[in-house]
């Protein structure tokens, strides 16, 4: 398949620039996966399509403040991403102005309560960048860094916790798990009440997921790779849910490659971590997931592909066309759909 197969006419004023005042207030697009039937609602609707006996896997990593505003000595402004631990202070970062830093180059972020010096450079135009500091990093991070929102979100954000979910616990993600912004703690306990069982994973979602497609055909795209951990409860929950005939419901496109990258051939799930790169696309096969809670994408990428796996990309293609015409907010702070 191409990846112009996957293009669909996104009107620019469509994509959410502010969360709503109220998470689950946002409006919820239905779709049958078999017959492509779709109806429109809001998102607490989604406690009418959940059943007894049905388990909800969510992703609970935490959004790292990982952008940080400094300056070189020489007085320049400078940006510097956090992308990967690589461990002893040592983290691959993207940087601005890339020209001006290279091996060597130190930045000052703060009154100086954090420093950086560029070790090295890597595949991709990345960074290798040492921080030094006293205390706790992520304490540090918490003072002086900010949200990495996506690169179409250009308005600034006034609450940080409105990029993170309710539930997140685990901080690691570049950017958040945007199906899990719905929910609220009332929701969920609601949820809960009527039979779901709720588990978790964690992926650390990084900056690849936002990375464009540029192979013609899609089977000649290099998929990223996120680390993902899925705990034993966890485990033990979507194999108890499959074996008594309940569905395995993902909440968000990391959710779901979680499960997909560590199931045995027959759905069987256990306890593990690891980095995963899976790349699921129309022909896909999948092992755990039944149901998915997602948000709207972006045309040509990975994510409307993997919805398109999972409800076929003609259908996927006329539910969005018809949230384009009923006007749906898309992407991040956008609205949301369910697959089932």
């Amino acid at each position: 398949m191409k990846t112009s197969d996957f293009y669909f006419d996104l009107p620019q004023e469509l994509i959410a620039q502010t969360p709503l005042q109220q998470r689950d207030s946002s409006r919820l697009l239905m779709l049958d996966k078999r017959t492509g039937a779709v109806k429109h609602g809001v998102f607490t609707d989604l406690l009418e399509q959940l059943r007894p006996g049905d388990c909800m896997v969510l992703n609970n990593s935490r959004v790292l403040p990982a952008r940080l505003i400094g300056r070189r000595p020489t007085g320049g402004a400078c940006e510097v991403l956090l992308l990967i631990d690589r461990g002893e202070n040592v983290w691959e970062c993207l940087v601005r102005p890339g020209r001006k830093l290279k091996q060597g180059a130190e930045v000052i972020f703060g009154d100086g309560e954090l420093t950086a010096t560029i070790v090295d450079e890597v595949e991709g135009g990345n960074r290798l960048v040492r921080f030094e500091y006293e205390g706790i990093f992520l304490e540090v991070l918490e003072r002086l860094g900010r949200m990495p929102l996506p690169p179409y979100i250009t308005a600034e954000l006034e609450d940080s916790e409105r990029y993170q979910t309710v539930y997140s616990k685990v901080t690691g993600s570049a950017a958040a798990p945007t199906a899990g912004l719905h929910f609220t703690p009332e929701l969920m306990a609601k949820i809960e009440e009527k039979g779901v069982k709720l588990c978790y994973v964690t992926l650390h979602v990084g900056l690849g997921t936002f990375r464009p497609v540029k192979a013609e055909s899609i089977d000649e795209h290099e998929m990223h790779s996120e680390y993902c951990v899925i705990p034993q409860e966890t485990a033990d929950i979507i194999n108890e849910t499959k074996k008594n005939g309940g569905r395995v419901i993902c909440v968000g496109t990391t959710s779901c490659r979680t499960v997909e990258s560590w199931a045995g051939e027959d759905g069987t799930m256990r306890a593990c971590g690891g980095w995963t790169n899976i790349f699921i696309y129309p022909g896909y096969r999948f092992k755990v997931l039944d149901a998915l809670v997602t948000n709207f994408h972006l045309p040509e990428s990975t994510l409307i592909m993997l919805v398109s796996a999972l409800a076929g990309r003609e259908n996927v293609l006329e539910a969005y066309r018809q949230a384009v015409e009923e006007r749906y907010r898309f992407f991040s702070f956008g609205d949301a759909m369910f697959i089932s």
